[in-house]
Parts: C-alpha cells; sequence; structure tokens
C-alpha cells in the first residue's frame, strides 16, 4: 500500500511579513499583492479579514479583489497597536475555495515621536546636613512610549541646574540623586532645587525636564549663644514668684527643635537660692524670677553669673566652641514694708482677780524699714470683753477691770487678744499680733460638801456606811485630791464615826459603834490641795435608821426625806402632816364633784321611768350653774309622814290684805297634782314670814352685765299653751337638754 504524501502549498500563496512604518502619510499605500496558481477560466476573487478590516480598529486596509493589492488606507501609530494579523482568502467565481486561508502579518514599524515623561513633575528629598558625599538622596526617573527596543526609548538623565556648585550629581541611566560634595549645611543654604533632564535616544532624542527639591535636615551643630555679655534688671523687695527680666540668646539650629532649645543655669552671684531661671518655650530667652522675698536693707544689689547650653548634646562634627556665658545685675528696689511682731503670738500669764492697772506685757512690733524714719503706733484690734487697754505709743498692755474665772470669753484659761500696729507712711501698712493670755488659777474657794445629808444604817459593817463627795470652783491644781476629816474641835465624834479616803474626791463615813435612830449633824472639815490650801467646816446632816437584814433602811420614808435635804425630825414630821392633810382635802373634793355628776346624771341623762319631779333644782345660787346639781329633797313630797309637821309661822304685819296665812300645819299632797296647790301655800308661808326682808322693800341683785347670748327666759311662758312654741332648738343645747328635748319636741 502506497502512502500518500503531504500536500504541496506553493510558494506563490505563503506571503511573508509586511512591514510599514507608523505615521506613513503617503495614503493610499500598496502593502503587496496576493495572487494564487490557481487560475480559473472566469478568474479569482481575493478577499481580507481581520483587526483593521472587519474588525475594530476598522478601514485601515483594503484589498482589490481582482487583482489581491492590498493597501493602507490611514496612518499607523505602534504605541496604539504594533503589528496586525489578517486572513487572506481565495475564491473562484462561484465562491467556491481555491485555497486554504493564509496569514498577512503587517508589522508596524516605530518612529522616534514620544517624548520622555517623568513620573511626577516635583521630586522632593530630604539628607542631613553634613552628609557624607555619594549618600542617595533620591531617584527621578522617567519613562517613554516608544520601542524599548529601540534607541527611541533608550533615556539618558541630567543635572541642567542646582543652584550650588556641584553639590549634588545624578546616575544618567537610572536617575538616582546622591550628594557629591562635602560641606552640606543648614544654615548657610536650608533647600536646594535641582532641575533634572531626561534624553531619549541615549540622550540625543527627544527631552523633557522636572524639579528636585532636596531639604537639609537639621542637627545639632551650633550651640546657643547670648545676644550681649551683660542684661541689667530691678525688682521690688519682699517679692516672691515675680519675674524680674529677660536674658536673650540666640541658636542657628532650626528653630523650635531640640537642636534650638535653650537651657539656662545661674552659676554664681546666688547662694541663697533666690533666683530662678526658666527657657520661654516660644522665643528660647532666659526669664529671670524670685523664688524668696528679697530685704532691700539687707542686700541692694546681685551680681549674677548665666550660662546657655542646648537641651540636646551637640554633634560630634560640630566645631568644639566654649560654653556661652552673661553677666546679670539686678538692683533691689526699697519700698514700704510692714510692721512685724517677731513673737507672735505672744504667751503672757496674769493671776485671775488681778486688780484693774495690773501690767500684762510690752508687745512692741519692728519695723522692716530701717532706712526710712517711721513711727509705730499701737491698737486693740479684738478685746471682747474689753478687759485691756494699751498705751498707743508704748504697746503697754494693762488690766481694765479684774480678769474673773470662769469666764465665756475664756478659752481653755486662755483670753485671745489681737493688737493692730500701724506705720505712718503713706499709704501706711499695718500687722496684727495675737497675745494669748493665760488666766493663771488662784485658789480662792474651798471645796464644797454636796450632798450634805444622807442615812446610814445604824449598825456597824451591815450598810453603816455613807459616800461623801465635794465640789470646788477653782482649777487644777488648786481643786482635788480633797481632804475629809472629822472636826478637831469635836474629838468625841471619832469614838462613833470614821472617815476614810475613797478617791480623790470622795471619801466613807462609816459607823463605829450601833447608833440609835434619828437625825445626827455632824461638822466636818474639808480641805483641797491647793497653794496655799483653802478649807472649809461644814454640817453633814445623817439619819441613822433601822437596819434590814441586808444593811438597807426599812423606814424608806424616812430615808428619802432625810437624804433630800438636811432638816431636823420635827421639821420633817410637820412636812409630812402638812402633805397628809393635803390629801385629805383633795379627796374630800373630789368626792363632792363626783357626788354632783352622780346627781346631774340621775336627773337629766334618766329615760322616762324617772320621776320628772327629781330634776327640781336649786338655782337662787348666782354662779353655780348647771354643775349645782344639789337638789330639794323631793322625797318630802312622796313621803310627808316621815317629816315632822311644820309649826304656824307668825303673822307678818307687812303682808298683802289679801294674802291668807295658811293654817299650820299643814297638809301634805298626797299625789302629785296637788303639788301646785302645795307650792302656792309655800309661797304664801313666805310671804308671811317676819324673818325674811319686808314684802315690798326693794332688792339688790349683781350686775351681770349687758346683753346675753341666750334668749330670755320670759319666752318660755310668754304663751298659755306650747302649741304654738317651737321646741327643736333644744336638740342643740347638748346631751344635758337631750331629755327637755324628747318632752317639748
Amino acid at each position: 500500500r502506497q502512502h500518500e504524501s503531504p500536500r504541496r502549498v506553493k510558494r506563490a500563496w505563503v506571503i511573508p511579513p509586511i512591514s510599514v512604518s507608523e505615521n506613513h502619510k503617503r495614503i493610499p499605500h500598496l502593502l503587496v499583492q496576493i495572487k494564487s496558481d490557481k487560475q480559473q477560466p472566469g478568474g479569482v476573487i481575493y478577499s481580507i479579514k481581520g483587526p483593521g478590516v472587519d474588525e475594530e480598529p476598522l478601514g485601515i486596509f483594503s484589498i482589490d479583489k481582482f487583482s489581491g493589492k492590498v493597501f493602507l488606507n490611514a496612518m499607523l501609530d505602534r504605541e496604539e497597536n504594533d503589528r496586525f494579523r489578517l486572513k487572506a482568502f481565495a475564491l473562484d467565481l462561484g465562491g467556491m475555495t481555491l485555497e486554504d486561508p493564509t496569514d498577512l502579518e503587517i508589522i508596524v514599524v516605530d518612529q522616534n515621536d514620544n517624548r520622555p515623561l517623568f513620573r511626577q513633575d516635583v521630586f522632593t528629598g530630604h539628607v542631613v546636613e553634613g552628609a557624607e558625599p555619594g549618600t542617595c538622596v533620591m531617584t527621578a526617573d522617567a519613562t517613554d512610549a516608544d520601542d524599548p527596543d529601540t534607541d527611541n526609548a533608550a533615556l539618558r538623565y541630567s543635572i541642567l541646574e542646582q543652584g550650588a556648585a556641584g553639590m549634588f550629581s545624578i546616575n544618567a541611566t537610572t536617575g538616582e540623586i546622591c550628594t557629591a560634595q562635602p560641606g552640606l549645611d543648614r544654615e548657610t543654604m536650608g533647600v536646594y532645587n535641582l532641575t533634572v533632564q531626561a534624553a531619549d535616544m541615549s540622550g540625543d532624542g527627544l527631552t523633557t525636564t522636572a524639579t528636585a527639591v532636596i531639604y537639609l535636615e537639621d542637627i545639632n551643630d551650633n550651640p546657643p549663644e547670648f545676644t550681649k555679655e551683660e542684661f541689667s534688671m530691678e525688682v521690688e523687695e519682699q517679692a516672691a514668684g515675680v519675674d524680674v527680666g529677660k536674658v536673650f540668646a540666640h541658636d542657628k539650629d532650626l528653630a523650635g527643635s531640640p537642636n534650638w532649645l535653650a537651657k539656662f543655669t545661674i552659676l554664681e552671684g546666688d547662694p541663697e537660692g533666690a533666683f530662678a531661671i526658666r527657657t520661654d518655650p516660644y522665643t528660647n530667652d532666659g526669664v529671670l524670677s524670685v523664688t524668696k522675698p528679697l530685704d532691700h536693707e539687707v542686700r541692694d544689689r546681685f551680681k549674677l553669673t548665666v550660662s546657655v547650653q542646648n537641651e540636646q548634646p551637640l554633634e560630634p562634627t560640630a566645631p568644639a566652641s566654649p560654653r556661652a556665658l552673661a553677666t546679670v545685675r539686678v538692683r533691689v528696689r526699697d519700698v514700704n514694708e510692714a510692721p512685724i511682731f517677731r513673737d507672735n503670738p505672744r504667751r503672757v500669764s496674769v493671776l485671775e482677780g488681778a486688780p484693774p492697772g495690773t501690767p500684762v506685757t510690752t508687745y512692741t512690733a519692728s519695723d522692716p524699714d530701717t532706712r526710712q524714719l517711721q513711727t509705730l503706733s499701737y491698737a486693740l484690734l479684738y478685746d471682747p470683753a474689753d478687759w485691756l487697754q494699751l498705751d498707743p505709743h508704748t504697746g503697754t498692755v494693762r488690766t481694765k477691770r479684774e480678769l474673773l474665772h470662769p469666764s465665756a470669753f475664756l478659752q481653755g484659761g486662755w483670753y485671745i487678744a489681737l493688737l493692730l500696729a500701724r506705720d505712718d507712711a503713706k499709704p501706711p501698712l499695718s500687722a496684727t499680733g495675737t497675745l494669748s493670755i493665760e488666766i493663771l488659777e488662784v485658789n480662792d474657794h474651798p471645796p464644797l460638801l454636796l450632798p450634805p445629808a444622807g442615812v446610814v444604817c445604824g449598825r456597824p459593817g451591815r450598810g453603816g456606811s455613807l459616800l461623801l463627795g465635794a465640789t470646788d470652783d477653782d482649777r487644777p491644781p488648786h481643786g482635788a485630791p480633797f481632804h475629809y476629816q472629822l472636826s478637831p474641835q469635836q474629838p468625841q465624834l471619832a469614838r462613833n464615826w470614821s472617815i476614810t479616803r475613797f478617791n480623790v474626791t470622795h471619801a466613807v463615813l462609816a459607823v463605829l459603834v450601833e447608833l440609835p435612830e434619828g437625825p445626827y449633824s455632824l461638822p466636818l472639815l474639808l480641805r483641797d490641795s491647793g497653794t496655799p490650801p483653802q478649807e472649809r467646816q461644814q454640817l453633814l446632816n445623817v439619819s441613822v435608821c433601822h437596819c434590814g437584814r441586808d444593811g438597807t433602811c426599812e423606814d424608806g420614808v424616812l430615808a428619802a426625806a432625810a437624804a433630800g435635804a438636811g432638816i431636823t425630825l420635827g421639821a420633817l414630821m410637820i412636812i409630812l402632816g402638812s402633805f397628809l392633810l393635803l390629801l385629805v382635802l383633795a379627796g374630800l373634793g373630789a368626792a363632792r364633784v363626783r357626788g354632783r355628776r352622780r346627781a346631774l346624771r340621775k336627773g337629766l341623762l334618766q329615760r322616762s321611768r324617772d320621776d320628772m319631779r327629781d330634776n327640781i333644782l336649786n338655782y337662787d345660787e348666782q354662779g353655780g350653774g348647771e354643775e349645782d346639781q344639789d337638789a330639794y329633797d323631793i322625797n318630802q313630797l312622796r313621803h310627808p309622814e316621815l317629816f315632822p309637821p311644820r309649826v304656824k309661822p307668825p303673822v307678818r304685819r307687812d303682808a298683802p290684805l289679801s294674802s291668807a296665812t295658811p293654817l299650820a300645819p299643814r297638809k301634805l299632797p298626797n299625789s302629785p297634782s296637788d303639788i301646785e296647790d302645795f307650792i302656792n301655800e309655800g309661797l304664801e308661808a313666805a310671804d308671811s314670814d317676819p324673818s325674811v326682808p319686808p314684802y315690798d322693800t326693794a332688792l339688790i341683785y349683781d350686775y351681770e352685765g349687758s346683753g346675753s347670748v341666750a334668749s330670755p327666759l320670759s319666752s318660755i311662758v310668754s304663751s298659755l299653751t306650747d302649741e304654738d312654741q317651737d321646741y327643736d332648738y333644744l336638740s342643740e343645747w347638748g346631751p344635758r337638754f337631750r331629755r327637755l328635748a324628747d318632752l317639748y319636741g
């Protein structure tokens, strides 16, 4: 079997790459003519397809379909398209393919039509001053859009201008800028502006420029210096914490940086540390201030030596220089100063009870202004008790009245006064001094027995003791301890009584032998511990009582009375009797009031089962009122047989002729209906009684005032019947008239 050989492609149909220069201006321009070897009787139809033909960008290339000539119809830009790959076709008149499609490659040849471009217009870099040559700062690089494989994009860099001769250099190939020479000094020139150029065609083609700005960074290579060698200033005396003045310094380094900030030091002339100096952070000047008050009279001038240096140390490369020094002269100006009490407060002591005019002390002040002639005067600024008097010229203090103790103006035994010292300057100045006077205690009060009475059992050893106490108006050490003893003038007391010390203020009185019950008066001698000691003889009233089993008094009333006051037994009995009499009288009064209230409840508050005649009360007493419930004995009306008959009264001569004297004895009524007749007969008998005032005698009644809030009683009987009377108001008079309201309402 025979193998088929590979199909052979004719050489005329294989098209080599076609080169055309960009920016070709002769258009249309014949690029190539393609031709197929398979000629048909009717001819061959040629066509091309691809970018630049039927794809973007459209219309750049075209072909003559009968001759196969390919034309360029537009200018080319290699930076946009550096080559085009097309397909060529050969067809017969019927549209049948005569040849397989072949490749048609059109290469755009570059031209130097693009200048180099720097990546930025201004390049910025920093380098420290004094940097060594060869120190690189930055790179100023550029780009070229032309073919990098040709000289059209081969760039070369150079420095056109840098303002100083040869301080910086640039790498021609990379564009890196470095220092070229030593001696960069920020204080001389702090900023360098370089003009940098980039050129293609290895430096012979198109060019472009940019700016490179190089800043020199500061180092501490310059020490601060004073602007002058001597400064003068002045300050008032006694001024502290104030600024005196400034010393001026200058530093060439960058202002505001640590290399510029100065530090000042006072080296000489201030042994007491009265001055201080600090740095003004804004101006870098030294500010001198006073830390302690200055005294013109002691020292009026100062000569200070001040140095200045940087906060940061100098760089080793900086030139060596001595420390900057300056002299500061300060003059202390004299001013008026207030007087001074050197001894403040002044403490003195005076005996209590000192008579008026007693010298206390001489309290004076001194004037610091020794170089000025001034006179001081004194006055009392505070004397709450008005106890003192002061000499305004000498400052001598004396008592104005007797100093008493205790007093509300004393504080712990001290009296506080304030003195004012004033000079005669204009304006005057003053000072205040405190005078503390201790009122020394004088032993002028003997101790006082308290309480002066007590109760003890009359049996030794079992309650037969009494605790004694005393008080003393004097303060220590003129008070306790107190000394108790029986009166030496009556030595016989020691046979029955004894006194022993209990503590510094109390003692114990004890019974030595069994004593009968009753009151005893014991003279005691009490003495304090003052200097000289004060003593007083006092009576102690002791009531000896009957002792119980537990050693206490059984007669509590006697014990309590005797313990409360030192009185005799007879006086005590009188007091007890009077007290019992008062209790009896109070009981009788309470019983009487209770009886009246009980009668009132029976008369007004009982219900209808009670006889209304029980409420006949005696109202002829002015002032008794409703509380007076002493009623007539109604039993005489109910049971007349129980009472003896009345004798016939004598006939009155002044009785009216029409009045008839009833017979005696009268017959008492047997039923309630005869009450009216009985009362009339009693009235007639009273009129005939010769023991009463005459019938026509004018009677005197007490004046009770004009007007009354109550209605007149005559209104009750103003009508013969009760039908036209309204008794509803009785219910508003309270519980006492509730019964009447029920009857008449």
